[in-house]
């Protein structure tokens, strides 16, 4: 190793040094800076250290070192940590790849538990008004790259070939570009718009900032030509609308009345783009509907092995190597079903929790709103770290009796909750 490699080594060390500080004394700068990173840095930006560390991933793992907090566990939480530990075993006796136990652990794991830890440094409702308004500044984007079909995120440098190969290259559905911002596709771009609506829902803001907020949401959702992104998008503003406790009058019937005027406008258009396209759209179905030839693949632990070669009953199963639309079945191919039914045992338990009266919370109401989806798309780029991070929060939300208006106890690891209590108490 050259002195330009240790000197280039030491001022990265100094740079981490000085941000894992930065990130415990300011969790508000924290947080707001790991939102933009999920909006607006692609998945092929970041460092190689042993492996390809994106940007949102490495900014997740120092959210969560330095937001270390003493937390009430739960049985989701239990799930997820034996999720984690078959996951760590399987790869331990070869019966899953490395590449498949990282982003498990990295991608949804890690996420989840930042959506755990979030709430312990910071009040709910700022969360709440910090995604609401990085999603909306990405929907302004999107709308922007739609108008001008321009990807300004596609121009940046690649630090992984491998990600930006497949990532990094724009769709076309009816000679239309598909807007996708910095998500590196538009499903994914889609899902996050949607899960973000509850937040919007959510901000206080006044009834018209609200609207507004939600048109343009709903505006660049739109241009993403994703069905399941558009229909995630209703699910979740008509369930935040119906169940989110103390919503105003005024903000659900605006709601009411903006999804009617809405649909109006869109859907003659959205039908045109899939008339033209014709063959390819209805093509998008059928594919998702042979990915049931690959459950016959699946084991009950750990990953299927290759199966690209075989053939089930006249289908030729290495067609899917390439894709997978079907999160659920992902995880089933890759862990086998036991891992995988724990991991739908955590959504589901997440987004059942919106139907406790009074209890409805905005992650939750995002998780609920996706769970029809994960049986027809993959959690790819960065909706899969969002959609694990919301789960997390979710359970985070319902354990935090802080207040919306206060900023939550910053307790320590060593300390116990009595004693937190106690030397914070002047603060509540």
């Amino acid at each position: 190793m050259n002195a330009s490699t240790l000197l280039l080594a030491g001022i990265a060390a100094g740079v981490g040094v000085i941000g894992v500080l930065l990130s415990r004394a300011s969790p508000r700068l924290t947080f707001v800076l790991w939102a933009l990173v999920l909006f607006f840095v692609p998945v092929w930006l970041g460092v190689t250290v042993g492996f390809f560390w994106s940007a949102i991933t490495l900014l997740t793992l120092v959210a969560v070192v330095t937001s270390i907090s003493d937390i009430r566990l739960n049985g989701i939480d239990l799930i997820m940590a034996v999720f984690a530990l078959m996951a760590a075993v399987l790869f331990a006796l070869k019966a899953a790849t490395l590449a498949a136990t990282v982003i498990a652990l990295l991608e949804w794991v890690l996420p989840y538990v930042w959506g755990r830890l979030v709430l312990a440094r910071l009040n709910r409702s700022f969360v709440t008004r910090v995604l609401a308004a990085v999603a909306v500044a990405a929907a302004v984007f999107g709308l922007v790259e739609f108008a001008t079909g321009t990807n300004v995120f596609v121009m940046l440098p690649s630090m992984s070939g491998d990600l930006y190969a497949t990532w990094g290259t724009l769709q076309v559905r009816a000679d239309r570009l598909r807007v996708e911002g910095a998500w590196g596709h538009s499903i994914a771009l889609g899902a996050g718009l949607a899960m973000s609506s509850a937040f919007v829902v959510a901000a206080r803001w006044p009834v018209a900032v609200r609207l507004i907020a939600l048109g343009l949401l709903a505006g660049a959702t739109v241009t993403t030509i994703s069905r399941i992104g558009m229909l995630t998008l209703v699910f979740t503003v008509v369930l935040a609308v119906l169940l989110l406790p103390g919503l105003d009058r005024a903000m659900r019937w605006s709601v009411a009345a903006l999804t009617v005027l809405g649909a109006l406008v869109v859907i003659p258009f959205v039908g045109t783009i899939f008339s033209e396209a014709g063959d390819e759209a209805g093509g998008s179905a059928d594919y998702r509907t042979g990915l049931f030839s690959l459950v016959s693949q699946v084991q009950v632990f750990g990953g299927a092995g290759d199966w690209t070669g075989r053939t089930v009953g006249g289908e030729y199963l290495g067609a899917y190597a390439k894709s997978i639309d079907n999160a659920f079945l992902v995880f089933a191919l890759r862990f086998g079903w036991i891992p995988s039914l724990l991991l739908l045992a955590a959504l589901v338990a997440v987004g059942l929790s919106i139907l406790r009266p009074g209890k409805a919370s905005p992650p939750a109401i995002a998780v609920a709103a996706q769970l029809p989806a994960i049986f027809a798309v993959a959690l790819i780029t960065q909706a899969g770290s969002y959609l694990w991070f919301l789960v997390g929060l979710a359970v985070a939300w319902w354990q935090s009796d802080d207040g919306d208006d206060q900023e939550a106890r910053p307790s320590l690891v060593s300390m116990s909750r009595t004693n937190a209590d106690s030397v914070f108490a002047s603060r509540r």
